[in-house]
């Protein structure tokens, strides 16, 4: 006998998306072989878009638009070959490019108060489900905001807009087919906040009063402008203004003041969008005449059983009027009651002292007195024994430098010999540069210790510097040396060093520490500002800079940390530095909710399931479906990297038990499974005994699909039933499918479609507007399919 024909290359399942192009195409081993083409089990004619080709032994079946009504199982006959595949349309949710485009590149930018409405139309495989977001929190609906969804588009409308809906928002569109997200980002401009305070005095004299504030913390999205000053007299209720500073400026000074008079001061920020509310101050009392400053604490020129000479400088604030003279004020040591050397000012600086007890010591203060009156006392001079004096202590030793940098330098020395240190009460630290002669004292009270740090040097110069013990008689003879101040370290700018170690993404798990270090190199240190989504950290955040690294900790990482962290450097040399990195905040998955099993398509089930809770904050969350075909078999996978709530598996084996269990997965793990608790069969058809007729040639009465009654056109009010019927004809009797529009209506459960005998009917509950349009039925049997149309309008009640 010939050998037989057989199928080199089988059908295979293709997924396309919905208005491309398909094809199936198989390869037999015989050219004689012509073929048929059959869908969902009936045989398929010429119909519009589909095309048969047989290239040699190639037998194609092409679809130059794919539409949702050419889903579903298709299969290849031509003598004893049968091979057979599915089509699976896919439709997932798109908007319009120039749209989208336009929304994802330039913010939205709205005025506080203003309402704001972003409405994005979409299309696609209907149900889309339509998700907002704001800093990857669901939205959902308040007293001032509404999301609105349809099934053509989505919108946001905010009643009045606040600054606190400034941020990052996405639009997350979810259908069978497929997940669209669109990132955009809403800017609330508004005017600024007050100045930050309190308004701190600078200074308050009788003729100038100078206050300083902080710039607001909120500049309401526009760079502050300026900043107007007001001034009101205690007890009067005009407002004066007293002039306006650059935004650079937060200090103010004016000399619009009298003496002994009290004021209020307050501060408006000003930017494009208006003024701020006022910063207020306290209370503000121009002071009378100022009396003058307390000098430094005297010094001990001479002491002796008899007498005590001390002389000392005039005070660095003379206060309004010139200083007239000095009182000089005594106490013995450990006592807190000071009595008067004079009580007539003196005109010198320097006093001798008698009237002293032997052996007593004694401390002295000095005030300055203008014609305010007398000014603040000195602080107390050295304790000084009224007593002949003893020897002078003698030389400090190993006086050395112990460190230096470019403005400092560091001494450290030995106390003097015993015989000459024994009652050594400190030590005095003077210096002068290599371009002077004067010496200049560095401590304006004795040091305890042997070691001082000599401040406020310039770099590379040489200095002279010297130290003296003290005693009761006064300084010792002094040890000298020579010191060489180091070079300035170079000025460099501000450079992040970012290499492998310094991710610019992280996943990080919920409940575990962020801690990111960021080098960086400048001279001089430079300003570090950490920035998250352009907005200040939250309270929870600590930042740690030292030693060239700059470090971010949260001990505790929330979902509310995800977002764009960005880390700023900037210092004297004008030039700023920035990195930005993303930190996902995720976690294992929760588990999906209850799956639901369907037969669309025979031999097939249709796995949906309710999504798992995460999908709200994860990103990356996709599915896992198992199967295992007894009740305590093995679990295979039969799909992977779903990103859907929806599987088909096609594999089914009537008379079989199968179960199916559905795992959620993201970067860190799979959450617990959701699984079917009753088991899932198709029915296996009985085998039935037949007795094989004898062969005659009888009569074809196979009758293909025709209309005996049409549709026709009806005209139905709003809320009303509406009921569209028509007869058909054909042998065998044929399949009835309705469609609007084009769409399948056979799982919509709105319309109630019956077939009783050849006479097919569609019934539509409570017709709204959404209802019209154009409808058909179709009729399909073995012999061919044959269609009838008719459209349906939709009035309103008057």
């Amino acid at each position: 006998s010939a050998p037989r024909c057989y199928v080199n290359k089988q059908l295979l399942d293709v997924r396309v998306l919905k208005g491309e192009p398909a094809e199936l195409s198989c390869t037999v081993s015989k050219h004689e072989v012509a073929g048929t083409w059959f869908k969902d089990g009936l045989k398929l004619t010429n119909m519009d878009g589909v095309l048969f080709e047989k290239e040699g032994l190639v037998h194609k079946l092409i679809i130059n638009k794919v539409e949702d009504i050419h889903a579903g199982k298709y299969r290849f006959e031509g003598g004893d070959i049968k091979t057979e595949a599915s089509i699976f349309v896919e439709d997932p949710p798109q908007v319009d490019k120039v749209l989208l485009k336009n929304l994802t590149s330039v913010p939205t930018v709205a005025k506080a108060g203003q309402k704001v409405k972003i409405k994005i139309p979409f299309e696609g495989r209907l149900p889309i489900r339509a998700t907002w977001l704001k800093d990857r929190m669901e939205l959902v609906d308040d007293a001032r905001i509404r999301v609105d969804k349809t099934e053509t588009f989505t919108m946001l409308s905010i009643s009045s807009s606040e600054r606190k809906d400034c941020g990052d928002y996405q639009v997350r569109l979810k259908n069978d087919s497929g997940v669209l997200e669109i990132n955009l980002k809403l800017m609330v401009i508004d005017k600024p906040q007050p100045p930050a305070g309190p308004i701190k005095i600078v200074e308050s004299s009788a003729n100038n009063i100078t206050i300083q504030w902080k710039p607001p913390k909120d500049d309401g999205g526009k760079p502050v402008q300026r900043y107007i000053v007001e001034r009101q007299q205690v007890g009067k209720n005009d407002w004066v203004t007293l002039g306006e500073t650059p935004r650079s400026c937060t200090t103010f000074t004016t000399n619009k003041v009298e003496q002994d008079t009290s004021y209020y001061f307050r501060v408006r920020a000003v930017n494009a969008e208006g003024t701020s509310d006022a910063l207020e101050s306290d209370e503000v009392k121009a002071v009378g005449k100022a009396s003058p400053g307390a000098p430094d604490p005297p010094e001990i020129v001479s002491a002796s059983k008899d007498t005590i000479t001390i002389c000392w400088k005039a005070p660095r604030k003379t206060g309004s009027s010139r200083i007239v003279g000095y009182i000089v004020q005594k106490r013995k040591k450990g006592t807190m009651t000071w009595l008067p050397v004079n009580n007539v000012p003196i005109a010198d600086k320097k006093l001798k002292m008698t009237n002293l007890k032997k052996g007593l010591q004694y401390e002295f203060r000095v005030a300055a007195v203008n014609a305010a009156g007398i000014g603040d006392a000195s602080e107390p001079s050295q304790p000084v024994f009224a007593r002949d004096s003893t020897k002078s202590p003698g030389r400090v030793q190993d006086l050395k430098v112990s460190s230096s940098d470019s403005t400092s330098v560091t001494l450290t020395w030995k106390r003097p010999e015993a015989k000459d240190g024994s009652d050594v009460k400190g030590y005095e630290v003077e210096m002068r540069s290599s371009k002077s002669l004067n010496w200049t004292k560095c401590n304006n009270l004795p040091i305890e210790m042997t070691t001082y740090t000599v401040k406020g040097l310039q770099a590379k110069g040489i200095y002279f510097l010297r130290v003296r013990a003290l005693n009761d008689s006064g300084p010792g003879e002094a040890a000298e040396l020579e010191a060489c101040i180091e070079a300035a370290p170079p000025v460099v700018s501000p450079r992040l060093l970012i290499d492998d170690t310094v991710k610019s993404f992280l996943v990080i798990k919920a409940g575990n520490t962020i801690r990111v270090n960021i080098p960086f190199e400048a001279s001089p240190d430079p300003v570090v500002t950490w920035l998250k989504d352009g907005l200040p950290l939250s309270n929870r955040a600590k930042i740690n800079t030292k030693d060239g690294t700059t470090q971010l900790l949260i001990a505790a990482a929330e979902f509310a940390d995800s977002g764009t962290y960005t880390v700023e450097l900037q210092n004297g040399l004008g030039r700023r530095e920035t990195f930005s990195f993303e930190v996902q905040i995720t976690d294992i998955p929760q588990s999906p909710g209850p799956i639901q099993l369907e037969e669309n398509v025979p031999n097939t089930v249709t796995v949906t399931w309710e999504p798992s809770p995460s999908e709200k904050w994860e990103s990356n969350l996709y599915y896992t479906v198992l199967k295992r075909e007894s009740q305590k078999g093995l679990w295979h996978v039969v799909g992977d990297l779903i990103y859907t709530n929806k599987f088909t598996f096609t594999k089914l084996i009537p008379g079989r038990d199968y179960y199916f269990r559905v795992v959620a997965k993201n970067s860190l793990g799979a959450s617990d499974p959701s699984e079917t608790v009753q088991p899932w069969s198709i029915r296996k058809p009985k085998a039935e005994f037949q007795v094989k007729p004898q062969k005659y040639r009888g009569v074809n009465q196979n009758q293909p699909p025709r209309f005996l009654v049409p549709l026709k056109p009806h005209v139905v009010t709003t809320g009303s039933e509406c009921h569209m019927s028509c007869a058909v004809g054909g042998h065998p009797p044929p399949k009835i499918t309705w469609y609007k529009d084009s769409r399948d209506l056979s799982n919509d459960p709105t319309y109630f479609c019956t077939n009783d005998f050849g006479v097919c009917s569609l019934v539509v509950l409570g017709v709204t507007k959404h209802d019209e349009g154009e409808y058909m039925v179709e009729a399909t049997n073995e012999s061919g399919r044959a269609f009838s149309k008719a459209f349906l309008t939709i009035k309103g009640i008057s």
